[in-house]
């Protein structure tokens, strides 16, 4: 798919990962489409990069937000060709802490807007991408969502975000497949450590202990490497119903 010719949606595009998408997309020619609660931040970077990204106030759990953002995509757009989640939610919180059992309410908030999140906007974007006339390669369009390494390497403390993310890992296959028929491709990228607004709070040196866990390189992963990975699945039509580790090579340790 060429990127030139893309109509994208990003969830969580308002900041860290989703905010360099957006403006990689933006940069190489195509068009994006930011979904967010962060409406001040979303609205500045659309004053920033111009006529061709615009951004919408989505709840991406709420399936009346999703359909109601949707509209406002075709109304403007005409089309949706691909969806990149970056939306997401992370606690830190012990099965049993110094408090007692993990709250509940928690555990239920990140997987709500984790995995229910992306997956709502998920079966609602490609129930439109059905509709798209299929291009050079036979697509009608490529969704790509995120998880992470601590999918595969949870940390003490991360019980609830692991799960979260290993279910956006484990579904990426099956909803590759079910929607292998209409023509619509589905990746999942799992990032490392990545210099996103959860660690801005962090000081530099702090960072930099961070980054020496990588092997190589040894730093936290650039939001703009994240991005030239998804323009990478966007146009290599050959890339399905994958996990891809974007983490220079990290194996969590416990904490």
């Amino acid at each position: 798919m060429n990127i030139k010719e893309t109509v994208a949606i990003v969830t969580g595009g308002a900041s860290g990962l989703g905010e360099a998408t957006v403006r990689r997309i933006i940069n190489e020619g195509g068009k994006a489409v930011i979904f967010d609660l962060q409406k001040e931040k979303g609205e500045k970077l659309v004053n920033e990069l111009g006529k061709n990204v615009t951004f919408v106030e989505v709840d991406v759990t709420d399936e009346d937000s999703v359909n109601s953002g949707l509209d406002q995509v075709i109304e403007t757009y005409g089309r949706v060709n691909a969806l990149i989640n970056c939306a997401g939610i992370a606690i830190a919180e012990r099965t049993v802490g110094k408090e007692g059992a993990h709250s509940l309410d928690s555990f239920s908030k990140v997987i709500h807007v984790n995995l229910l999140g992306t997956f709502n906007v998920i079966r609602l974007t490609a129930e439109i991408m059905v509709e798209n006339q299929t291009n050079s390669d036979d697509e009608r369009g490529v969704i790509i969502n995120t998880a992470s390494v601590a999918a595969f390497d949870g940390q003490i403390g991360q019980v609830a975000y692991s799960a979260s993310k290993s279910a956006i890992a484990g579904m990426t296959l099956p909803i590759a497949r079910d929607l292998s028929n209409r023509n619509i491709r589905v990746m999942t990228i799992a990032p490392g450590l990545f210099e996103t607004p959860l660690f801005e709070q962090l000081p530099e040196d702090a960072k930099t202990a961070l980054g020496k866990m990588t092997p190589f390189p040894s730093r936290l992963g650039y939001p703009a490497e994240y991005a030239q990975l998804v323009q990478s699945i966007i146009e290599n039509p050959m890339l399905n119903g994958e996990t891809i580790r974007l983490d220079g090579a990290i194996r969590m340790q416990p904490k």
